[in-house]
This record gives structure tokens, C-alpha cells and sequence, in this order.
């Protein structure tokens, strides 16, 4: 449920107090334009706060795009954070709080077509969230995100996810939760959250516990979808985004490849969320 505050018009960002099922409390961060032509709601990254996508934000605004960046639970505005005695995985994100997020936009912006998309793990739990609610987005929007399934990577990186998907769980285990600031890989997270990532790792299949298996509700989606792949993205190559899309046929995928020269800036995981101008004209074209 929501706080049943209005998202007003105008230039800067708004924000409204959003709070789940389960008492969770977080902020979505929106820009909207005088005349939106449709709505967007954004999830980031694994360990991302939402507030670091507000240039994004600010150059879709700019393209007619009401914008709204979600709050993963345990960072930014969240009331939660991950330890010993707070943790969740994909199924409170996609079942709990996305449903929140998504009334908040559809009160905020009644009557308008509303695309969903995210950027990393963010893309992929805005997949997985058409398997559970096909209605959620008339479109897709992924930045920088694909399955991160080791088979679906090049020869050279494969052992480092294969470790990935084994080591980073155990150590969210052990430890309480991630502790991705010191080991430079996601921020503090969630032990399910990271029991839930390491499974997909490794298996290549989208399965959380309480949720079941989400690919059939995938392959049944028909929604469009535009894939943005940076040049330079070992985290997330196109053979990653690949897999991802593979698990929905039915839909019609446009892929853009974006280079130093199309960004102005190196073509990598993080560093196009600083000149996100080109992106944005793709996506909102």
C-alpha cells in the first residue's frame, strides 16, 4: 500500500513514502514530465540505491517518460537492512515489494501505458515479474543485464561465476548477510537474496523458494522488449542477455549495442549511468 500521495508534475525529482504488505517502508524517486506519454517504473542493480539513477531518470523525463525508481529493500530509503536477524530473497522483492511500487505508479499515472525494466539484477527481476503478473508492463527495458548462468558466458570468465554462485552465497551465509562493499560485489545483501542469485548462477533457471518455477509464466509473455548491451560489459556480455531473452519466445526483442562513441564514456557495467543521454533516446524512441 502507498501513502495515497499524489506524484505533482514539475522539473526535479518527488518523492512519495510507499509501504508493503509486510510493513516495509521505502521511497520511490519520480520524475514526470508536464505531458507523459507513458510510464516507467526502474529497478536497480543489485546494491545500487535508486537516487543514483536520477540523471537517467531526468533524461527520459526530458523525452516525455514518467519515471519512477524503485528502492530495493535493505538500501537508500528502505527501512530494512540486511543481517542476522533481517533477511529476505526474490520472492519478497517480486511478490511483496513490486506490488507497492507498481499501485503506486498506476495511481500516480492512471490511463497512461506503463513499461517496467531495471538494470542488472534489476532487469532480471523485472522479467521474472512478468512471469508472476503479466499485466504489470505493456514493455520491457533492460540496461546492462542478462542471466548471469556461467554457461552463458565467454571461456574466460566462466570459472569466476561458477565460483561466484557457490562462494558468495556461503559467504552471505556465514557472515549474515554480504558484505559487498569490502569484497567490491553488490552492497550489504540479503543471504536469500544471494542463495537465490547463486542458484540462477548456477543452474541458469529462475526458481526462487516461495515462488516456484517462474520460466513457464516467461515463455507465456508476449510483452516487447529493448535491450541495451554496453560494449565493454564482462558482468553482463550480450551472451548473458541472450539466455535471459531466450526464456521468452514469444516476445519481440530489439537489442541495441552501445560503444565508447555512441556514450561518451566507456562502455562498461556502471560507468553509462553517468551519461545516460543516449540510452535513454533509445529506449524512449
Amino acid at each position: 500500500m502507498t501513502s495515497g500521495a499524489a506524484f505533482p508534475a514539475g522539473p526535479g525529482p518527488r518523492t512519495v513514502a510507499v509501504e508493503a504488505s509486510d510493513g516495509h517502508r521505502f521511497e520511490l524517486l519520480a520524475c514526470i514530465p508536464e505531458r507523459p506519454r507513458r510510464s516507467l517504473l526502474w529497478f536497480p542493480a543489485l546494491g545500487v540505491a535508486a537516487r543514483h539513477y536520477l540523471s537517467l531518470a531526468e533524461a527520459l523525463a526530458r523525452r516525455d517518460v514518467a519515471v519512477f525508481l524503485h528502492e530495493w529493500r535493505g538500501h537508500g530509503s528502505s527501512s530494512l537492512r540486511a543481517g542476522r536477524e533481517q533477511d529476505w530473497g526474490y520472492r519478497e522483492l517480486l511478490a511483496i515489494d513490486l506490488p507497492a511500487s507498481e499501485a503506486a505508479v498506476a495511481a500516480a499515472t492512471p490511463g497512461l501505458s506503463h513499461v517496467s525494466g531495471g538494470h542488472s539484477l534489476g532487469g532480471q527481476l523485472a522479467a521474472c515479474r512478468l512471469a508472476l503478473e503479466p499485466s504489470a508492463s505493456a514493455e520491457l527495458w533492460l540496461a546492462g543485464s542478462g542471466a548471469p548462468w556461467w554457461r552463458a558466458y565467454p571461456l574466460r570468465h566462466r570459472l569466476a561465476l561458477v565460483v561466484a554462485g557457490r562462494a558468495l552465497p556461503w559467504l552471505a551465509a556465514r557472515a549474515g548477510s554480504l558484505p559487498g562493499r569490502r569484497i567490491g560485489f553488490g552492497g550489504n545483501e540479503a543471504r536469500g537474496v544471494m542463495r537465490d542469485w547463486g542458484r540462477t548462477a548456477t543452474t541458469g533457471h529462475y526458481a526462487p523458494p516461495g515462488l516456484g518455477d517462474l520460466e513457464p509464466g516467461m515463455a507465456a509473455a508476449a510483452v516487447r522488449i529493448r535491450a541495451a548491451v554496453f560494449a565493454d560489459d564482462w558482468l553482463a556480455p550480450e551472451s548473458s542477455l541472450r539466455h535471459l531473452l531466450s526464456k521468452f519466445p514469444r516476445a519481440p526483442v530489439d537489442v541495441g549495442t552501445f560503444d565508447a562513441a555512441a556514450l561518451g564514456v566507456r562502455p562498461d557495467h556502471f560507468a553509462w549511468m553517468r551519461a545516460p543521454d543516449a540510452v535513454a533516446g533509445w529506449f524512449s524512441r
